[in-house]
């Protein structure tokens, strides 16, 4: 499968055929395009759900401990956790964003999923 070319490989190919024909403007405009690109980029900051949801990677840390609890448990030892504000998915999730992290891992007994700090 082909590679899907992005408005960077444009704007280098426009610039590649345009020197090749002495184009000198048409260069300049491209190079000028891809510090557009450039500045887009590097203004990304993080939206308000990643914000929320890193206060909240916070709390499940604090409140997990060592000795494992599955979701449910989580959401019922800590009210700020609780059924009422997430769902047992967003928990869920927000648990497996953690453990891809390396900061907590994972042990299934029987139909439970434990969760512990590592």
């Amino acid at each position: 499968m082909e590679k899907k070319m992005t408005q960077r490989d444009y704007f280098n190919e426009i610039i590649a055929l345009a020197k090749a024909n002495g184009r000198d403007d048409i260069v300049e405009f491209a190079e000028g395009r891809i510090e557009k690109l450039d500045a887009k980029s590097g203004s990304k900051k993080p939206t308000k759900t990643q914000v929320e949801n890193a206060e909240t990677m916070v709390i499940i840390l604090e409140v997990l401990g060592t000795e494992g609890k599955t979701v449910s448990q989580l959401q019922a030892s800590d009210d700020r956790l609780s059924a009422d504000k997430f769902s047992n998915q967003k928990i869920s999730s927000l648990l497996t964003l953690l453990k891809k992290e390396g900061k907590v891992d994972k042990r299934v007994e029987g139909k439970s999923s434990l969760y512990f700090v590592v």
